[in-house]
């Protein structure tokens, strides 16, 4: 039977779109001329429609692939993670009857012969060409993308149900299929409950139309509102988690990641745009391209529209298209344009039907898989000798090895080895103190060979700059010059050392002694250091742990204090920033309490049975303030970036286990926020919070303020504290500092008619020109994202624990002017032009201007503390350098609030 779309079943409006098909055609055919074994269950007959004829939510997906499974031997369904709403997310591995009968076999054997520390170069090329090329196949990782999960389903029941196929039946005897049907399903499911909510007497084709302008926080993020495409590079996300270690146990030799983009273009395959990331293996464009001619023949042949080369690049090594390269694979972007729903009505006036959308991603994933069984040999010959690459190459690279001390933070490293180690790169760890370049190492120092198959991932994620192009980067410059937009996709940089703000040392020695592999979790065990304490316990501050334990402490209601000063006891030197639990303070249980809270924070915590200080303030001091317990509320919705209110809520609630209370923008202006003492304004999206928030919401926020609240407002967020109508933070956004630009006219005092033109001028030369058309005035340039280099103010307690320097991710081309020291303090002011940049690409004008601006304010108003940060602490989560500072904002900044008694 073929896959039809019966026009009986269909609503009006796309009844309307089957009479612009050919007046002949009655049915739709997803591959025209096919014929399947009528035992095997449709959609229709398994969810009650029409492959295309609605848009299938995340159960009708596992429904239909589930009862695929119970009616034929050529797939089987694994789990791989759960969602934060409790969603399952699987994979289904589909191949031939005798291939699936012994895929046990076949994945042991795919695995032995993907180590070449287990198999020789002349076993391996005996063994590739007996084994099938292993593909992926990932559908929707944004929710709202919605085509490709329908596509899967059609997909799954064409391998599976189409007889006498010989392209079908090709790609069973030589492929193994890992298909992944929904790989954000509470994205997608928050997209299709909004769909229907808002669908009419029949799908509207307008894109003013309710039904496709989704509100906030739309359906292409998770629960949390990451953007899981961005996730690969640190997996804080379960989905991302599960993906990983999925496709660590397979190691795909093709990776596809199916999306869709704006309504008005028309599908894109590999290969991709420059720029290209010089740590990807050398040839890898030939072999990506050969994916794309291929579509192009299937595309030609059915009339689709496509193009390649434009927009989509593989420079970052975080997205789902770029992360299976870094162990051999290869890796690919699909992008349809989207229906945003049932039917869509384009720019040009043509209408564009979902089955469409979805057919279009059928045929690229069949195409696909084609390619793979055609040159499967070729396929796993390239993955072989990649890993083997990386083995021999990095025993010849000048870095030998990429050592990691504790250093400042040992939580911050051991978490960095952990997620090195979760994208299956080797660490191994020093049981004893060694000697590398004349330097020496303490026990349970990190090290990384470069002499691994990851020896290319090694260096995108760990070196400090990954290069571009030259030529690239004159023609990003040439274009900027014509004030056209850069081709920079996405960040420049993203060195893990830089976003754990970790030490990490490259060096030029192989160390081999007293070294173990290991597998470091996140958080490691902590402890009680000298027994049962009879005065306090002290939690150094200046860790990850140290903030876990604060926030646990504080759900408790274990009662703190914090020195803002360092202080010395007989036994050790505290920091400042030192969090003091006093037995007197606190029930008899807090022994027991702060034990298990020590062991699962992995904080260090040490028993003191005496408050006397050798130097430095007791803990009766006035420089000893109590830390309040924070009851945090988050400003959620419009006109709140979804990105940065998603990360800062996770950051604070799965990060470090504290809760939180998003409240919708809207309410802001009017809530009653005595409750709460920190208010957090994330970054903003498209507007500002001054257009939700109104003149007497603002006040009601000044007021709250003013009676001892904590506010802190983030890139955007800062804007309207900024805000000459809000007035909380005496700063303002810049203009563009460099260039000559010329006067406006001025209209002459109390003048009722236009002021005359301007002098006429020659423009003699192409200079006068240039300088001629310059605005008057306008916004610094855009930069796509780099990471900037801060220097930290540690005379202040909003840095308590703080080292020296951060790094913190720039993007946009916002710069904001210093506090006066009359108006507050740059806690931490951006470096100067020479340093500012740690890595990735900035244009030389906003170095320049950027230098020694502030990166986080701290101001008071009344009895409250107004905080503003003009880099989001918590992008995509990746920045646990910027932890620190952003607890102290949190949970200090209560504690130096005034609230009245």
């Amino acid at each position: 039977m073929n896959i039809l779309f019966r026009s009986s079943l269909l609503p009006a409006a796309a009844l309307l779109l089957l009479a612009t098909l050919s007046p002949a055609q009655t049915t739709y055919e997803y591959w025209p001329g096919a014929k399947y074994n009528p035992a095997i269950p449709t959609v229709k007959s398994v969810l009650g429609y029409e492959p295309g004829e609605r848009i299938t939510s995340h159960a009708g997906l596992t429904t239909y692939l589930e009862a695929l499974a119970k009616a034929s031997p050529r797939i089987k369904l694994y789990p791989y993670a759960q969602t934060w709403e409790g969603r399952k997310l699987f994979y289904a591995v589909i191949g031939s009857d005798e291939n699936m009968r012994k895929l046990d076999d076949i994945k042991a054997t795919w695995q032995k012969f993907a180590d070449p520390k287990l198999t020789k170069p002349a076993d391996a090329q005996r063994l590739g060409p007996t084994l099938p090329a292993i593909v992926w196949l990932g559908y929707g990782v944004h929710g709202n993308e919605i085509s490709s999960s329908d596509a899967a389903l059609i997909t799954a029941y064409h391998l599976i149900a189409a007889q006498n196929d010989p392209v079908v039946q090709k790609i069973l005897r030589n492929d193994i299929l890992l298909l992944d049907p929904a790989q954000n399903p509470d994205g997608r499911d928050r997209f299709v409950n909004f769909y229907e909510q808002n669908l009419g007497l029949e799908p509207n084709p307008s894109q003013l139309s309710a039904e496709h302008t989704e509100p906030w926080p739309g359906g292409r993020t998770n629960h949390y509102h990451f953007d899981l495409n961005r996730d690969w590079l640190t997996a804080t996300q379960p989905e991302s988690q599960g993906r990983i270690k999925m496709l660590r146990e397979w190691m795909p030799v093709i990776a596809i990641d199916l999306h869709e983009m704006g309504s008005d273009s028309t599908y894109y395959f590999t290969p991709e745009a420059d720029p290209y990331n010089p740590f990807l293996a050398p040839g890898l464009k030939q072999v990506v391209e050969g994916i794309g001619k291929n579509n192009a023949k299937w595309f030609d042949q059915f009339g689709f529209d496509y193009f390649t080369r434009d927009t989509y690049d593989n420079w970052y090594p975080g997205y789902g298209a770029s992360w299976p390269m870094y162990y051999g694979g290869v890796a690919a972007t699909y992008e349809q344009a989207s229906a945003r729903g049932l039917v869509v009505r384009k720019s040009n006036g043509s209408l564009m039907p979902y089955r469409d959308t979805v057919r279009h991603h059928f045929v690229a994933s069949i195409s696909t898989l084609e390619v793979g069984a055609d040159q499967k040999a070729k396929f796993n010959e390239n993955l072989y000798k990649f890993r083997l690459a990386g083995i021999e190459d990095g025993a010849k690279d000048k870095i030998r090895e990429y050592l990691l001390p504790p250093g400042h933070d040992p939580s911050a490293t051991t978490k960095l080895a952990a997620i090195l180690d979760a994208h299956g790169i080797e660490v191994r760890q020093a049981k004893a103190e060694f000697t590398a370049d004349g330097k020496k190492y303490p026990a349970g120092t990190y090290t990384v060979s470069l002499s691994q198959p990851a020896q290319r991932f090694i260096h995108t994620l760990l070196d400090p700059q990954t290069p571009f192009d030259d030529t690239f980067i004159k023609e990003q410059e040439r274009r900027r010059g014509r004030r056209l937009r850069h081709q920079i996709y996405d960040i420049t940089a993203w060195s893990l050392q830089f976003l754990s703000n970790v030490e990490t040392i490259p060096s030029g020695e192989v160390v081999s002694t007293n070294f173990s592999v290991v597998h470091p979790q996140h958080i490691t065990k902590g402890s009680v250091i000298g027994g049962k304490a009879t005065v306090a316990y002290l939690v150094p501050w200046g860790s990850q742990a140290a903030g876990r334990f604060l926030a646990s402490a504080q759900r408790e209601n274990i009662r703190i204090w914090s020195s803002d000063e360092a202080f010395t006891l007989p036994a050790r030197k505290f920091a400042s920033g030192t969090l003091i639990v006093k037995l007197n303070d606190n029930a008899p249980t807090v022994h027991d309490r702060v034990t298990r809270l020590a062991e699962a924070s992995g904080a260090e915590v040490y028993a003191i049975n005496s408050g006397w200080t050798e130097s430095g303030p007791n803990f009766g001091s006035n420089f000893v303030q109590l830390m309040r317990k924070p009851e945090i509320a988050i400003a959620w919705d419009t006109p709140a970036a979804t990105g940065s209110a998603g990360a800062t809520r996770f950051v604070l609630e799965r990060q470090f286990g504290y809760p939180t209370t998003p409240i919708r923008t809207a309410n802001l202006g009017t809530a009653d926020l005595s409750r709460f003492n920190v208010l957090i304004l994330p970054d903003t999206g498209q507007g500002g919070y001054a257009t939700t928030i109104n003149a007497a919401g603002i006040d009601n926020i000044k007021r709250w303020v003013s009676n001892g609240g904590t506010i802190v407002g983030i890139e955007g967020g800062l804007t309207f504290l900024a805000d000459s109508r809000t007035g909380l933070l005496a700063t303002a956004v810049e203009n563009k500092a460099l260039g000559v630009q010329p006067d406006a006219p001025k209209p002459a005092a109390g003048a009722t008619t236009p002021p005359p033109p301007p002098q006429g001028k020659i423009l003699a030369t192409e200079a006068d020109y240039a300088k001629a058309v310059l605005p008057a005035s306008e916004a610094p340039d855009t930069v796509p994202g780099a990471i900037v280099r801060g220097k930290v103010d540690q005379e202040y307690w909003a840095t308590a624990g703080v080292p020296p320097a951060v790094y913190a991710m720039y993007t946009g081309r916002a710069i904001y002017s210093p506090l006066t020291a009359d108006k507050g303090v740059n806690a931490v002011t951006y470096e100067g032009p020479e340093q500012v940049l740690a890595g990735g690409y900035m244009w030389d004008e906003n170095k320049k201007q950027l230098a020694r601006k502030p990166m986080m304010m701290v101001a008071t108003q009344g009895r409250g503390v107004v905080i503003g940060f003009a880099s989001d602490p918590n992008f995509r989560a990746y920045l646990d350098g910027m932890n620190l500072l952003f607890l102290n904002a949190v949970f200090r900044g209560p504690a130096h609030s005034r609230p009245a008694p």
